[in-house]
């Protein structure tokens, strides 16, 4: 694995001075805090972002999908030796045929208890239901809703292979977010919530799930089911983004959102959907690269991160 392992906790040196430490110690030194994270690329995240839409509309299934994901986990495997699929399958409510999805899962630092879970869909939506026309029955490009939070996560991990935030870490890709017909939920969140039905043991201390975070005029306030069921890792996350002065980020409650924080929250886990749904081209044919922009990828990114500097310095040893 490339990530750098965290200064250990146990007294080193020779063993004469380990004696002589005993009686100041007690046998174990004072924990040494992470080191501040480095500072993310947005332009590096805008081209994933790019090369995420030019395999085409990712629908599940698809070739362009089949493409993505291999591109994805080319990616992530340069960050990590622990990349899996979670494959898995069901009937196509809308076919004949099974519907065949698969989540994408990297992982640093794996013997660490204390984990955080960063989220993302990768999937883009089958069908642009709010155009008009022809147009409708199109698939979605899904720059901003699905792309962007892929892109600032892998800029995430770019920075895991280099630096230890003093918690284990656990990125997944979820397929089939946004596979449901207009108002028919049965069929949303595929991925995340197979993926939460599989968990058994595994809890993370947080669950941070990233949607639509690429808008060129970003805003994203707090997200209504977040702010709820989870209210402290919400300002946690807020209270980071205002001392960094993160463009796009506004204290404020916003609407509620079925997303991939959903499965989380009903099993009693701290979750927040960082989300900006005030995107007009949200579900349309529009749905572009032009519409999104690398500095909100930077500044959604840099908070991520420091939010878990912030998680990984409250870790007791």
């Amino acid at each position: 694995m490339n990530a750098r392992r965290r200064t250990p906790l146990w007294c080193r040196g020779r063993l004469l001075l380990l004696v002589v430490a005993l009686p100041l110690c007690g046998g174990r030194c004072a924990r040494v805090p992470p080191p501040p994270p480095p500072e993310p690329d947005g332009e590096r995240a805008f081209r994933h972002l790019e090369a995420q839409v030019e395999f085409g509309a990712r629908v599940p299934g698809s070739a362009a999908m089949l493409r993505c994901r291999e591109y994805l986990l080319r990616e992530l495997a340069r960050h990590t030796d622990h990349v899996r699929v979670q494959s898995f399958s069901m009937l196509d409510p809308y076919g004949p045929d099974s519907l065949h999805l698969a989540n994408l899962m990297a992982h640093f630092h794996p013997d660490r208890a204390a984990r955080v879970l960063l989220a993302a869909h990768y999937d883009s939506r089958p069908r642009a239901d709010r155009d008009s026309g022809a147009a409708a029955e199109l698939p979605v490009p899904g720059a901003n809703d699905g792309a962007s939070g892929v892109a600032a996560l892998l800029e995430v991990a770019e920075a895991l292979a280099r630096w230890d935030p003093g918690i284990g870490v656990d990125i997944v890709f979820f397929d089939g977010e946004d596979y449901g017909a207009s108002g028919d939920l049965d069929f949303y969140l595929l991925g995340s919530r197979y993926f939460a039905s599989t968990m058994g043991s595994y809890r993370p201390r947080a669950v941070l799930v990233l949607d639509m975070v690429g808008d060129r005029n970003l805003r994203i306030p707090m997200e209504g089911y977040s702010l709820m069921r989870s209210p402290d890792l919400v300002r946690l996350v807020f209270s980071v983004a205002d001392s960094l002065q993160a463009p796009g980020f506004v204290a404020a409650p916003g609407d509620t959102v079925y997303d991939d924080h959903i499965p989380f929250l009903e099993r009693g886990i701290q979750a927040v959907d960082l989300i900006d749904f005030d995107y007009p081209p949200w579900h349309t044919r529009g749905d572009l690269p032009q519409e999104c922009s690398a500095a909100s990828l930077e500044s959604v990114t840099r908070v991520v991160l420091h939010v878990l500097w912030r998680l990984g310095a409250a870790t007791g040893p």
